[in-house]
């Protein structure tokens, strides 16, 4: 094989990796190469078997991968607490991007000098959200902004970009940003599009109205002129189940006439979010204090019940209350795990759907829970999953170690598809698997040096026994780490060294298009 190196670095390297099956990130087939690294970048491909080097790492029997790229995190839930970020760099992700869901940090500069100065072991990014610069502007109102208010809208997106925003998300179906609508989304798009940004969008419903929500998605990229992406898709309720046909044939479409629009998706048949997603958003305007006042007026919260009623029988319920589990409630920390269906029970009421509803209830007149629901087809789970243009991300968090019942995806989502989807299912190759989780997503961002296993890239890798790398994280144990991933660098330095946690926290805030 031909060795390839960097003119300027030939011959000088801080570490080989020897005998690796490497998956480069394009979705070209694997092939053998050993790999030369100095400094924080890859620096050659080839036969390295002749050079000197402080360290050889023996990659014979494990494949070489690019770091994984989560493309949706809420990694600021826990990026300060925990910076080794151990439950992702575990599953050989090296890049967290947070402010999915129309929900970021405001401004943007300040949290990404926090996060700096944090030290964090993977790399870290940062989306600005929609619904945190409308709430910015007009609070959690339910109305359409003036055309003074969404040009301070602008405004804040302009600078949101200018601080290293890679784009802006929206979170349609939660407050505020189901209030806005879709001429008004698109105005504030705008901007981040022009500066090189992209829209990332939990989109307005991903149930019974599915369909109508991708075609805004389309929309909000063709009228605004930018890159858009449906994140985290899925069918929810079993009435919808099989829908994915038809969404990806919209996604299709749209591309064929030149839509710039893409997916990304986690690889489980639960969601997870908190449970004001049962709610109907209006009752939800003003905020906590606004709901509760609701809830005590005895009319308005028959007319809420009938909706939580009607979701959990044909929503994010599923038609069961026990697919309601609550994963963390911060003013009852004794409910995590428990599913609606128990808590009801154990209030002494008979387990019916209207009774759950009055339970969920309580449970958000006291504040509310994160939770979890399961209400999605593995069928529609593995169908968008094959599609070319989704991509992997987690929609998972930083947990504390023990603490809580969360979604395993923080856990598991990147070795859930190596091992089971790849390994087990033949869902997808690994090649495929590992574009998915790297190189396309680092295309999507715009991040030319990551994602890729060539010359003059970062040093970005994941390095992994595909005959045993496996998610542990269950619903039932989530708090378990993934298995297989034996070595993992973040810009040249182990971070995962034979199977275990270095001290190293080498991370670096990666900045969008605007500000580079």
């Amino acid at each position: 094989m031909l060795t390839l190196l960097a003119p300027a670095l030939a011959q000088q390297f801080d570490l080989v990796i020897t005998g690796g099956q490497v998956i480069d990130g394009s979705g070209a087939p694997w092939f053998y190469s050993d790999l030369g690294i100095k400094g924080d970048t890859i620096t050659a491909l080839g036969n390295l078997a002749s050079v000197e080097t402080p360290r050889r790492l023996d990659a014979h029997g494990l494949v070489v991968a690019p770091g994984f790229i989560d493309i949706h995190t809420h990694a600021r839930r826990g990026i300060f607490q925990n910076p080794a970020a151990e439950n992702y760099i575990r599953q050989g992700v090296t890049t967290l991007m947070e402010g999915p869901d129309g929900s970021s940090a405001l401004p943007i500069a300040p949290f990404l000098a926090r996060v700096a100065a944090a030290h964090p072991a993977p790399n870290f990014g940062s989306f600005a959200g929609q619904g945190s610069i409308r709430e910015a502007v007009m609070g959690l109102v339910n109305r359409p902004a003036t055309a003074e208010e969404i040009e301070k809208m602008r405004r804040i997106t302009r600078q949101a970009m200018l601080d290293g925003a890679f784009g802006v998300t929206t979170g349609l179906f939660y407050v505020p940003g189901n209030f806005t609508p879709t001429a008004e989304v698109i105005e504030v798009e705008k901007v981040a599009g022009a500066m090189g940004g992209m829209h990332h969008s939990h989109m307005r419903d991903e149930a019974s109205h599915v369909l109508d929500s991708v075609r805004e998605t389309i929309r909000i990229g063709e009228d605004g002129h930018m890159p858009t992406q449906i994140t985290h898709h899925k069918i929810i309720g079993k009435e919808n189940w099989g829908k994915s046909v038809d969404t990806l044939r919209l996604v299709e479409e749209a591309r064929a006439r030149g839509v710039d629009v893409t997916i990304d998706q986690y690889p489980y048949t639960a969601s997870s979010t908190g449970t004001a997603s049962l709610i109907p958003q209006w009752a939800q305007e003003g905020g906590q204090k606004s709901l509760v006042e609701r809830l005590d007026a005895s009319t308005q919260r028959a007319t809420i019940k009938l909706a939580v009623i009607d979701a959990i029988k044909f929503d994010r319920g599923g038609g069961d209350p026990a697919n309601v589990v609550m994963a963390n409630c911060a003013w009852d920390k004794s409910l995590a795990g428990k599913n609606l269906a128990e808590i009801a029970k154990a209030r002494g009421r008979e387990v019916t759907i209207e009774n759950a509803a009055e339970t969920l209830l309580e449970i958000q007149h006291s504040g509310g829970c994160q939770a979890i629901f399961h209400a999605i087809s593995e069928d529609d789970v593995q169908r968008i999953m094959k599609y070319p243009f989704t991509m992997i991300g987690s929609d998972g968090e930083i947990p504390q170690f023990g603490v809580g019942a969360p979604h395993p995806r923080s856990y598991g989502t990147f070795v859930r598809v190596l091992g089971r989807y790849v390994r087990e299912l033949h869902t997808l190759t690994l090649e495929d698997a590992v574009h998915k989780m790297s190189g396309l997503p680092a295309q999507r961002l715009k991040l030319y040096d990551r994602g890729l296993i060539r010359p003059g890239m970062k040093a970005d890798l994941a390095i992994f026994d595909p005959a045993t790398v496996a998610d542990k994280a269950t619903f039932e144990q989530p708090h378990q780490y993934a298995v297989g991933v034996k070595y993992v660098l973040v810009n040249g330095k182990l971070v995962i060294d034979a199977g275990k946690l270095t001290s190293e926290r080498p991370g670096r805030i990666l900045y969008g298009p605007a500000k580079l």
